[in-house]
């Protein structure tokens, strides 16, 4: 996006009054966010509030994000959040794993060769939200899968447009929530994820539905059929099972 564009947003952000949100999650809106086209070729930055604007989304404002997915090695079960009620956008909705983006803010999630800014990000955003320690997620073990664009409105002023990259990950990891960012945590089967689909007293960030409805599923049954000798589900058997070299426009 443009300068003047970029800009413009700002300027329409400087009417967005941000002190009946809760204090910590106004202050994470001020984090740089990376601007991409619909090719995910990096344009620029802005921070986090001006990204998640409708305002500035329905001018084509897109950002790069990620979506991670954590699965319980023996089991083969994912780890699914709940977003807490303080988040500005989506509240209370369950998700995969960690949903986040990488920043300008650091030179190595601006590191485009081998998805390594966004696996970057991913480590620090599992400690952020879940608490789970950066030694338990190494970067390399990241199997990135693919990248999808999506649009989705969350109420009438914020939403998310992005560039979305698809991680998982394989390990046993020690969970230690940050009540800030989320309420609740599971693991769950892919039964058990269908059945929370079909309570309607559930309610989903539409990334994630939109990942399920067409991905997650049929790669989840690829992780428990290419199990190792030891009978666990590794991340890295996936290697290739989608083409990651192009974005897929998802609506």
């Amino acid at each position: 996006m443009s300068s003047p564009a970029v800009l413009a947003a700002k300027a329409a952000l400087a009417s967005i009054d941000l002190s009946s949100y809760d204090p910590e999650q106004s202050r994470l809106m001020d984090e740089r966010c990376i601007l991409v086209d619909e090719q995910d070729n990096a344009i620029g930055a802005v921070d986090k509030k001006t990204c998640h604007l409708m305002e500035n989304i329905n001018k084509g404002l897109l950002h790069r994000a990620f979506s991670a997915f954590v699965f319980r090695p023996s089991d083969g079960k994912l780890l699914l959040q709940q977003r807490a009620s303080e988040k500005i956008t989506f509240p209370n909705m369950w998700t995969n794993t960690c949903c986040s983006h990488p920043l300008d803010d650091f030179a190595a999630e601006k590191e485009e060769k081998d998805q390594l800014g966004v696996r970057v990000a991913a480590s620090r955003k599992l400690e952020h939200e879940l608490g789970i320690p950066q030694s338990q997620t190494p970067v390399d073990q990241f199997q990135y899968l693919t990248r999808i664009h999506y649009l989705a409105p969350s109420d009438g002023m914020w939403g998310e447009h992005e560039v979305d990259y698809i991680l998982f990950f394989t390990a046993n990891v020690t969970v230690t929530p940050n009540l800030n960012e989320i309420r609740n945590y599971k693991y769950v089967s892919k039964e058990e994820l269908q059945a929370m689909f079909d309570d309607p007293s559930n309610s989903f960030t539409p990334w994630f539905k939109l990942i399920a409805r067409d991905f997650l599923f049929g790669w989840w049954d690829e992780l428990h059929n290419r199990r190792n000798a030891e009978g666990k589900v590794v991340a890295q058997s996936l290697a290739g099972i989608a083409d990651g070299s192009k974005v897929i426009k998802m609506t």
